[in-house]
């Protein structure tokens, strides 16, 4: 019997409680994403809970380093194996997103090898390596558009 449809219609109907809570709320929430760089393209995910675009991560626990929050988030989403320490902070941002005041660290590195990645089909539907000026067509979450911006048109990290 096949759970993956049931487990993502979970994840859909947590993110759409969050998203109420959000509304009535109006919190301030820190996150850290990956923005894992190979060949010019840039690893983008595609979650079954939101229609826009993102990189990799997520919530920053209490207590956690941010940039081990990003490297524990690209572990638990794709299987990908990223040492906190390869990551360098490349930008810092808070955008109103999803009613809520969303602080986002957004830590960077370049592979010289693509990675294995295993999208597991219930909260990460779909992942992938993509050039900065496909990536500006796209729907994406606010804080990428920034961090895209600040890398230039080549997208390229430095």
């Amino acid at each position: 019997m096949d759970v993956d449809p049931a487990i993502r219609a979970g994840y859909r109907v947590a993110h759409a409680l969050l998203r109420s809570y959000w509304f009535v709320r109006r919190p301030r929430t820190s996150g850290a994403l990956a923005a894992i760089w190979h060949q010019g393209g840039v690893l983008l995910i595609k979650s079954t809970y939101r229609r826009q675009y993102s990189l990799p991560g997520g919530y920053v626990r209490p207590g956690e380093d941010p940039r081990r929050a990003a490297s524990r988030e690209v572990r638990e989403e794709l299987n990908v194996h990223i040492a906190p320490e390869d990551l360098e902070l490349a930008y810092h941002g808070t955008k109103r997103f999803e009613f809520r005041e969303d602080t986002l660290d957004i830590y960077e590195c370049a592979l010289e090898a693509p990675p294995r990645i295993e999208v597991d089909q219930r909260e990460v539907w779909w992942a992938g390596f993509v050039p900065p000026a496909q990536v500006a067509r796209m729907d994406i979450v606010p804080h990428l558009a920034d961090y895209l911006e600040s890398v230039g048109p080549l997208g390229v990290p430095g």
